[in-house]
């Protein structure tokens, strides 16, 4: 499709500087009319500036869609991924990644209401999220046209945005520019939602430089974090956590509290060098508070309602579950086949985790289940009357047969 046929547009729109000149851009390369769909993810906030915005540059109030979907978020999107215990080249918990389906799941869904033939997001040609979303867009609806803007145009420095958006009267953040009125860049690029926030670009460039104490965001620095440790317990059911300390919480309401807990006790920050699916390796930093400490007690309730070799064979299914969404795959077979499996593993893993916060550190300091596969009478070093040692025996000889007619074939 040529832009001339490009009628109506559903535009990713946050209210912010890249997003509000795509929304004229659209306008005036692709003459359509735009919609825009703005996402509350528990970012932390507020969008519904984003709704004067859109108005004050000429965007019906009908094609206006600000959606809170922090629930839906951490129900269906967090929520699975972690039952997976899903970490990307061992540190990463795909706060960003795991965000991008869900909007370009919703954005398709206004498209279809509205009756647009096109959707457009604000991410760059470098990055992962030009794939995560247009995967997403392409997996439901693979007749949508997909505009990338930062393919096509040459606005490709933030000096040229803040020109185009003064010739175009477009309103802009006192925080772009400095003291004298200059042109400021902002020293990061962040993305938050309620899982967690990222930092990239400039001053973190150079993997050797070490990030200034200011750019954290959300988690005490280790120095500031308390002095004392503090205990909670975290309640599970279908491999889902369900309350804190006794107390039931929804899925978003749960996780917004676990990231106070992590915030307070400096839990959650990672400094990584990660591989994009693009190519190219890329410097990220972030803040999972919450979902560092729900890893952590998810396994162990694992660990004693879990069959060894279901959880041995999900810990090796766990890489390729964690590249699909970190590369966009969600809604693929493959995605959703790995999806079936794991969920099945989660039927009895239930029961409550007590876990001890401090200085960044979050300790098992105990688990219990009426699921639990833990025999005591099995497991003690005292006198039992359930296993007999002798049976050892025979057990080691069939399982180094092999070696020992390796051995005897070998030194004849």
């Amino acid at each position: 499709m040529n832009k001339k046929e490009v009628k109506k547009v559903v535009l990713a729109y946050s209210g912010g500087l890249d997003t509000s000149i795509i929304l004229k851009w659209l306008q005036d390369e692709y003459n359509a009319e735009v919609i825009t769909f703005t996402a509350d993810l528990g970012q932390g906030e507020e969008v519904e500036p984003a709704r004067q915005k859109a108005l004050d540059m000429g965007i019906k109030p009908e094609n206006i869609f600000i959606l809170d979907i922090k629930e839906e978020f951490v129900k269906d999107y967090v929520f699975p991924m972690f039952r997976a215990n899903a970490i990307y080249e061992g540190e990463y918990l795909l706060g960003t990644s795991i965000a991008r389906p869900l909007i370009s799941k919703k954005q398709i869904e206004i498209a279809e209401k509205m009756g647009a033939d096109a959707v457009s997001h604000g991410a760059t040609g470098k990055g992962n999220d030009q794939v995560r979303f247009e995967l997403g867009y392409l997996g439901l609806n693979s007749e949508i046209t997909v505009i990338a803007p930062w393919r096509e145009w040459d606005l490709n420095s933030r000096e040229k945005l803040l020109a185009y958006a003064k010739k175009n009267g477009i309103n802009i953040d006192k925080k772009h520019f400095d003291e004298n009125g200059n042109p400021a860049v902002s020293p990061y690029s962040m993305d938050a939602n309620l899982l967690h926030i990222s930092y990239e670009g400039l001053v973190l460039e150079d993997p050797a430089k070490q990030p200034d104490e200011n750019m954290w965001l959300w988690t005490n620095s280790l120095e500031e974090a308390p002095n004392e440790a503090e205990y909670i317990t975290i309640s599970y059911k279908n491999g889902d956590p369900y309350a804190i300390n006794g107390e039931e919480l929804s899925p978003a309401t749960l996780l917004k509290k676990l990231n106070d807990y992590g915030n307070k006790h400096g839990i959650g920050r990672i400094d990584i060098v990660e591989n994009r699916y693009v190519g190219m390796k890329a410097r990220g930093c972030y803040e999972t508070p919450g979902g560092t400490i729900m890893l952590k007690a998810h396994r162990a309730i694992e660990s004693i309602t879990l069959d060894r070799e279901a959880a041995h064979l999900k810990d090796e299914l766990m890489p390729k579950y964690a590249k699909l969404i970190y590369n966009g795959y969600w809604f693929s077979p493959e995605r959703q086949m790995l999806q079936t499996s794991i969920d099945e593993t989660q039927k009895k893993v239930e029961g409550t985790v007590k876990l001890k916060l401090y200085k960044g550190n979050v300790v098992v300091v105990g688990r219990e289940s009426e699921k639990s596969l833990f025999s005591e009478a099995h497991s003690t070093f005292e006198e039992d009357e359930v296993y007999n040692q002798k049976d050892a025996e025979g057990f080691i000889k069939l399982n180094a047969l092999r070696f020992i007619i390796a051995g005897q074939t070998q030194n004849k």
